[in-house]
């Protein structure tokens, strides 16, 4: 399986590299919906010149950097405005299943940013008001100098395997039947491998070993940085803590329940499983 970083066409930047042009593409947000164009069964991102009408009525504008040399935007709206035709709000989940990775993960990046301006408009240390440092994406407080960057919250996810067996589990927040690998964010002071471990363990009561990097991503639910590794069974049976997972279990190639989006690393995780473990 290839490894490759989908944003290797992307070349992110505070300050545009080119004027304004009507083909620059826009994500815009209004109440955390992002606002698409529906072209035959899929989602897209509209351009300058198709939100054109109400393009001044849009705030918290931001240049997020090059696409392949299309310069792309971040903008709200917090008013009702009327939208032209084949244009709709949205949100990120749907968008995630009827858009290609690339356009999916930049309106990750578009919404952290959109949520970051927000919620930094005042320093947290001081009560001043915050302004934006022009060489980085951060906010400066010019009472205090204390820097306000966009926060990332670090998270591992693992894929265990064991006699051939990949271990796949139900959290509660879980729609319907979908089993995924175990997952859970890393405190302070904790490394990935010590996280992989503590959140194996509180969550479904085994030990393991072995434990490997596998590969990185970006995951805007809402702010997380997932690092991905796999490991090996050591020691334990399954014992579900009852509040975040209700239950998991071990599961061959050919009989794997429902799993997460193609997108997600975790489907990446459980793809590497099958293509090394398949009968």
């Amino acid at each position: 399986m290839s490894n490759e970083n989908i944003y290797m066409p992307f070349i992110p930047s505070v300050e545009p590299i080119s004027p304004p042009s009507c083909k620059d593409l826009w994500f815009i947000f209004k109440d955390n919906l992002l606002l698409v164009e529906k072209i035959d069964s899929s989602l897209s991102i509209p351009l300058a010149e198709t939100i054109e009408v109400f393009h001044s009525k849009l705030i918290q504008t931001h240049h997020l950097g090059d696409l392949r040399g299309t310069s792309c935007y971040v903008g709200e709206l917090d008013i009702t405005v009327d939208l032209p035709k084949n244009l709709e709000f949205t949100d990120l989940r749907s968008f995630m299943s009827h858009s290609s990775d690339e356009l999916f993960f930049l309106a990750g990046k578009a919404i952290q940013i959109i949520n970051w301006d927000r919620n930094h408009k005042f320093c947290g240390k001081c009560g001043s008001k915050t302004e934006y440092k022009k060489d980085e994406r951060a906010k400066i407080c010019p009472d205090c100098g204390m820097l306000h960057f966009p926060h990332i919250a670090p998270a591992i996810i693992v894929a265990i395997v064991k006699d051939n067996k990949i271990l796949l589990a139900h959290n509660v927040n879980f729609a319907g039947s979908m089993h995924s690998v175990i997952a859970g964010f890393v405190e302070p002071g904790e490394t990935f491998e010590e996280c992989v471990k503590r959140e194996v363990k509180e969550e479904v009561g085994i030990e393991v070993k072995n434990i490997k990097y596998f590969q990185s991503q970006p995951w805007p639910f809402p702010n997380s940085l997932m690092i991905a590794f796999t490991a090996e069974h050591a020691a334990g049976e399954i014992t579900v803590d009852g509040k975040e997972i209700d239950h998991a279990d071990w599961f061959d190639v050919e009989h794997l329940p429902q799993i997460p989006s193609s997108k997600s690393v975790a489907r990446k995780l459980i793809q590497w499983f099958a293509e090394n473990y398949s009968s």
